[in-house]
């Protein structure tokens, strides 16, 4: 493996030093040097060449999000977003970054570098999301109509995600009408960041989006987000499928994982079942895929061209595991085609 060469632009002495201190024994990783700014960046970036880069959102001057707005469609380089607990994080995915870290409380930090380490290695390979103009749309049109009754009531859609996922969820989901089944979600995603998400979802979309408690009921009109370090599944009650979110085990070293989530709807839902796999590294969610289609769910991957790191929907097709494979833009329109058959 050919060594990463990496970019830290950060205001703060302490975490650019502290950075720096790490991987300086880490072989495949190179520091190749650092910004106090967006414009200090700006000259790196084309001076050094990164193969990746770590921001800081908040700066002072320029924040990271105008940097990422104004520098990323001339010079595509993966950015990975390390910031505290704030909502603006998402507004900076939006505008390009591939990934993103939550900065390290001072017990954690083993984690924290653990983390960042794998993160920097998936957004090396990652193809980095330019955000496209509007006459870049959807080639397939939505179907018009509303759905029946016994089909919002009688069907569960899950959707699973990592890297280059959040955008990819919101550009599906905003395009789906207030009347659609239930939609279960496990986006790979550290505690604290899913309630913020789904907040911004439930801004953005027609349907209600929160963060899944423990109990609640998968429902027409309704997306359940999967908490940050919980792992969610899928279960039949006297009253209705409804969510359990528990403590568990990493599974392929995710907590929430899309196998679990999916494994559960293939194992306890009786009712019409759709799974959909979207980007992000490794293989979390193909076998639970496989699983769901086996049991006579419809499923869905979406293709290379327009994943930001096809890696979990490449093995689920590979395995078998998917129906369909379109490019993320055209999914909502094969999910509305579906339901009306």
């Amino acid at each position: 493996m050919k060594t990463i060469k990496v970019l830290i632009v950060d205001d703060s002495v302490f975490f650019r030093q502290m950075l720096m201190r790490h991987f300086l024994s880490t072989p495949d990783i190179q520091i190749v040097g650092y910004a106090v700014n967006a414009m200090d960046a700006r000259q790196k970036i084309l001076q050094l060449k990164p193969d990746v880069v770590t921001l800081d959102v908040e700066m002072p001057g320029m924040s990271g999000i105008d940097f990422l707005k104004n520098f990323l469609p001339e010079h595509p380089v993966p950015v990975i977003l390390v910031s505290s607990l704030n909502i603006r994080v998402f507004d900076a995915m939006s505008y390009g970054a591939v990934d993103f870290i939550r900065k390290p409380d001072m017990n954690f930090k083993d984690a924290f570098f653990t983390t960042l380490q794998s993160k920097i290695v998936i957004a090396s390979q990652a193809r980095v999301r330019i955000p496209q103009k509007k006459t870049g749309g959807r080639t397939l049109p939505l179907p018009s109509g509303t759905l029946s009754h016994s089909v919002l009531s009688s069907t569960i859609i899950g959707i699973g995600a990592s890297t280059g996922g959040t955008e990819t969820t919101l550009e599906i989901l905003k395009e789906l009408p207030k009347e659609m089944p239930g939609i279960v979600v496990t986006q790979h995603m550290p505690e604290g960041f899913t309630g913020m998400y789904a907040e911004r979802l439930n801004r953005l979309c027609k349907m209600e989006v929160k963060e899944a408690q423990h109990g609640d009921a998968v429902l027409p009109g309704r997306v359940l987000i999967a908490p940050g370090a919980l792992q969610m599944r899928v279960v039949s009650s006297p009253k209705g499928y409804m969510v359990q979110c528990v403590n568990g085990e990493k599974v392929n070293g995710h907590c929430p994982s899309v196998d679990v989530l999916f494994s559960s709807i293939a194992e306890n839902v009786s009712v019409r079942k759709i799974g959909v796999i979207l980007t992000g590294m490794g293989r979390d969610g193909a076998d639970g895929l496989l699983k769901m289609k086996q049991k006579g769910a419809f499923t869905i991957g979406q293709d290379k061209a327009s994943s930001v790191v096809y890696g979990m929907p490449m093995v689920a097709n590979n395995i078998g595991a998917v129906c369909v494979q379109s490019a993320s833009k055209n999914i909502a329109s094969i999910l509305l085609s579906h339901l009306k058959k």
